[in-house]
């Protein structure tokens, strides 16, 4: 099984490769660099230009191959490679390859309109991470580490989804011998002037959502300690904040952090779905984020 890492030609962020061969430190695998470059048409007899365009290709391909590989070779320790493949569409190549390699993980990188440090999807992994049965790990732009994943953070929900992407999430940072952290996100908007009727009902239905969160912290932080993990190596955070940047920003975040969240299964065709609360939370995370399909931790 292998870090399938999704690289695109003519490339000048690394994030990708670098946040594939973090993986690979903390739980070693090989990690396969493509690049997918346009396929040309197929026609009965070849024009001049159509050479001239599939043999453009290739040379790209070739390039980001070269490329991958010296960013590859700064990570002497990880068993990587790299090659290129054409196709019409990017995400169906890589899924394709994906299932070819037996990958474990899917790993891109943000787009180029994204923040430094930021994360946003281009169209083509939007795609991909709405087309993905493995999970999909996207770093940020200008994303670099040295350091192993040392602590995952879970954005957790107590329902049936959640707990099935905390034992998944359990098992992977018991290999890795990493930290847990289990997070809850309150993100409600400033109260209104106590003038207003409807404030003080929607303070009491905020505070009581907060206890049963709170409880359901307790109860899955006790199902951690059930399953071998130490006090120490678990933590819990029920996090409050006016809108998601604020709430996501008032966690703690440092190297060797990693964030977790469920997607929804809605349909075969379209195995990952992205609900409102962990398309928020991918826009503002300020650490690499894997999208784990099926388990619909967040919506």
């Amino acid at each position: 099984m292998t870090y399938l890492v999704g690289y695109g030609p003519r490339n000048d962020d690394r994030s990708a490769v670098e946040l594939a061969c973090q993986l690979a430190r903390s739980e070693p695998r090989p990690v396969q660099v493509v690049s997918v470059v346009p396929q040309g048409w197929s026609t009965p007899a070849a024009s001049g230009t159509d050479r001239e365009y599939e043999s453009w290709a290739a040379h790209e391909g070739e390039t980001a191959a070269a490329q991958a590989r010296e960013e590859l070779a700064r990570h002497s320790s990880v068993d990587g490679s790299a090659s290129w493949a054409s196709g019409r569409s990017v995400p169906q190549v890589l899924m394709d390859e994906a299932a070819r390699q037996d990958a474990w993980m899917l790993v891109v990188g943000s787009s180029e309109e994204a923040a430094a440090g930021r994360i946003r999807l281009s169209s083509k992994t939007d795609r991909l991470v709405h087309s993905a049965s493995i999970p999909v790990a996207v770093a940020p732009r200008g994303y670099r580490s040295s350091a192993a994943v040392t602590r995952v953070t879970v954005g957790f929900r107590d329902d049936d989804a959640g707990w099935s992407l905390l034992d998944r999430v359990a098992e992977l940072c018991r290999r890795i011998d990493a930290r847990v952290r289990l997070v809850t996100f309150v993100v409600a908007p400033a109260r209104r002037p106590v003038t207003t009727p409807v404030s003080h009902v929607e303070t009491q239905v905020i505070e009581l959502w907060k206890g049963r969160a709170g409880t359901a912290l307790d109860l899955a932080q006790d199902h951690l300690r059930r399953r071998g993990f130490a006090e120490d190596r678990i933590e819990q955070r029920l996090v409050e904040g006016g809108d998601w940047e604020r709430a996501i920003g008032a966690l703690d975040w440092t190297d060797g952090d990693v964030l977790v969240v469920g997607s929804s299964s809605t349909h075969p065709v379209a195995r990952v779905f992205l609900g409102s609360s962990a398309a928020r939370i991918l826009r503002n995370a300020p650490v690499p984020t894997v999208i784990v399909p099926g388990t619909g931790g967040a919506s």
